[in-house]
């Protein structure tokens, strides 16, 4: 299976505003760091209106139709299910700086569903910064944002599911567990999972001299830590202004370097990931 990838420029354009939802750090010498922080009740609701909006609808029914699998009138697009926070692995507790939650949070994401049963997840980040206004910048085939929320939910209640993406690896961590979600996860730390401390060395050792700001960085090499290909719209022939709950953004991104990101969403050229069809329940 296929998934289009915009990863490096969803990450950028969230930054500036998801900042502010980041807890303070730990007490000094704790060795359980905090969760990090979830979106608010009024987040969530302004990305489900992103993505339930006409414009959205309109170019997820010419996402599902293509490849002739179904045409662009009968896909029938709908929203299924609740928004989800989506986390990945957090440079500052690769690095080991103290009271750094295990992930930061990256986008909100929503599933699609057409008339076929085929499902997409839709990436919204904030238009602008601003919390009530939510814009969708990249749609993907298949469900693993929502799906692994839910297993994670499932296998550690309470804890935080995020993603490893130099390995597309998911895990559920609570406290000082860390758990594996999908087969790459279990490869890494086994099925019984392991502890967070050993996690964090784990990472260290892999990442580490990778982080932003590292000569490997600064190389260029695989664009350094958690990096992705530059910014690729999605769909091609498509209305080419973000989805959002209020006006499409026009001004520029609120994160530096990012150049036309709020019109990411929706027009031109696309990247591919692979990504497996096996689905994990």
């Amino acid at each position: 299976m296929t998934r289009h990838v915009t990863r490096a420029a969803v990450a950028a354009t969230a930054a500036t505003f998801l900042l502010g939802l980041a807890p303070s750090a730990g007490a000094a010498g704790n060795p359980v760091p905090p969760a990090p922080a979830a979106p608010s009740a009024e987040h969530r609701a302004a990305a489900h209106r992103a993505a339930a909006a006409p414009a959205t609808r309109s170019t997820l029914a010419r996402f599902f139709a293509r490849e002739d699998a179904v045409t662009t009138a009968a896909a029938d697009p709908r929203i299924s299910g609740a928004t989800v926070p989506v986390y990945t692995l957090s440079p500052d507790f690769v690095a080991g700086r103290e009271g750094a939650p295990v992930a930061k949070l990256e986008y909100l994401a929503g599933t699609a569903v057409s008339s076929d049963g085929r499902k997409a997840s839709l990436w919204m980040v904030p238009a602008n910064g601003r919390s009530r206004s939510w814009q969708v910048v990249n749609i993907a085939t298949g469900d693993d944002e929502a799906r692994y929320a839910a297993k994670g939910a499932r296998t550690l209640p309470g804890g935080t599911v995020f993603r490893e993406p130099q390995l597309d690896a998911w895990f559920v961590q609570r406290r000082a567990r860390v758990l594996p979600l999908d087969e790459d996860a279990l490869r890494a730390v086994g099925a019984a999972g392991t502890t967070l401390a050993a996690y964090q060395e784990r990472v260290r050792k892999a990442y580490g001299d990778k982080l932003p700001g590292s000569a490997y960085a600064k190389k260029g090499k695989a664009g350094g830590y958690g990096a992705a290909p530059a910014a690729a719209p999605v769909a091609a022939g498509s209305a080419g202004a973000a989805a959002s709950a209020g006006p499409a953004a026009s001004g520029p991104s609120p994160a530096a370097g990012v150049a036309g990101l709020a019109v990411l969403v929706l027009a031109s050229t696309v990247i591919f990931l692979r990504r497996r069809t096996a689905q994990d329940g």
